[in-house]
């Protein structure tokens, strides 16, 4: 990071103040599936997008991009269900146009047009019935929990809402969130489904990708490796996963940035999808980063490092917060088997001396 930081409040996307987030989860009978909405401030947020897999699922994604006439969205929302569960923003869509929140097209002000932007994971079947998958009703689910939040309050991570049914190579993915506030008072953050068809996972050590740039590690002991790579094996042999997986962002500022910097911040943020997951943005991803700024806080005009310090943050955020839903994440029961998540595998820390490989553990192997 360029720039120095200061502590963060419940380091999650809710630290930039105003934003809500509110998941809608649906899990047995068939379903393993679910629904995130990011809920802008009343008023909306500047917004942009940048997609860089082969095979996104989006909506409203054109509207985005800064030639355009919409300036601000009212929320965003990531979803499962592959392009089916994209009908889940409808639900979102309805719930604002009853509070009159949208782009105003007449003089009447209940006469709004809601823009709200999705964008999905390819999660179809794993649970069980291929038809599980979420729709208008989850959408406005996951929309009213995000209302009914506190500000900053923090955001539940793991195997919820849209990382219900997330999965990261063979391992159970899910939700992530981080945040840091830098030391110019600019809030940074994201939000991030982890739903990779590429490994968060060095399989030489066990050590996730994201935290090889953190620091120091704590590396597994070979003998636990060695275990979590034969279940891995096993579970990539069993559940054979179809290559078809998404990692999806929001990154959230409250600096004051205009929609060609937000564009260049989602652009930027997705050197944290690659510093976590390895390979990414292949032909069948559609991994897609969304940006949100609500414009609270302006650059320091004095500064000329003061923009490229929210770039490095954000991508620093998506990194992180990757790291923490691959961490959060749950053992899964699906038919014919289990996703294993990394705290099974590998237990709530990996066992050996922070920094020692795990092909030199000490304590036997």
């Amino acid at each position: 990071m360029l720039g120095e930081t200061a502590p963060m409040t419940v380091d999650a996307l809710t630290d930039v103040a105003g934003l809500r987030v509110g998941h809608a989860t649906r899990t047995g009978d068939g379903w393993l599936t679910g629904v995130t909405v990011v809920l802008a401030p009343e008023g909306g947020a500047v917004a942009a997008v940048d997609v860089r897999g082969g095979g996104p699922g989006t909506k409203e994604t054109d509207a985005l991009d800064p030639r355009n006439l919409v300036q601000r969205v009212e929320a965003i929302v990531l979803t499962g269900g592959s392009a089916y569960g994209l009908d889940a923003a409808s639900g979102v869509m309805a719930w604002l146009e009853e509070r009159g929140r949208g782009v105003p097209v007449g003089p009447d002000p209940r006469h709004v047009v809601p823009v709200v932007p999705a964008a999905c994971v390819f999660d179809l079947g794993r649970g069980g019935d291929f038809r599980a998958r979420p729709d208008a009703a989850t959408g406005r689910a996951a929309v009213e929990a995000a209302a009914a939040c506190e500000p900053g309050a923090p955001v539940p991570q793991g195997c919820v809402g849209a990382g219900t049914g997330a999965a990261v190579g063979a391992m159970k993915g899910g939700v992530g969130t981080a945040g840091v506030v830098l030391a110019s008072g600019i809030t940074v953050a994201a939000l991030v489904v982890a739903n990779a068809v590429g490994s968060v996972l060095d399989p030489e050590t066990g050590v996730l990708y994201g935290e090889l740039f953190q620091g120091r590690v704590t590396y597994p002991r070979a003998r636990v490796h060695e275990a979590a790579r034969r279940r891995l094996a096993e579970s990539a042999a069993r559940n054979a996963p179809a290559p078809l997986n998404t990692t999806l962002a929001v990154v959230a500022t409250d600096a004051d940035l205009s929609k060609a910097q937000a564009q260049k911040l989602a652009g930027t943020a997705h050197d944290g999808i690659a510093r976590a997951v390895r390979p990414v943005h292949l032909l069948h991803d559609g991994d897609t980063v969304f940006t949100l700024a609500t414009g609270a806080r302006p650059l320091d005009p004095g500064n000329p490092l003061a923009l490229n310090d929210v770039l490095a943050a954000g991508a620093d955020m998506v990194m992180r917060a990757i790291v923490r839903a691959v961490r959060a994440a749950e053992s899964v029961d699906v038919p014919g088997g289990t996703w294993p998540s990394y705290r099974e595998l590998y237990g709530e820390s990996s066992g050996a001396p922070t920094g020692e490989p795990a092909g030199e553990s000490s304590g036997g192997s």
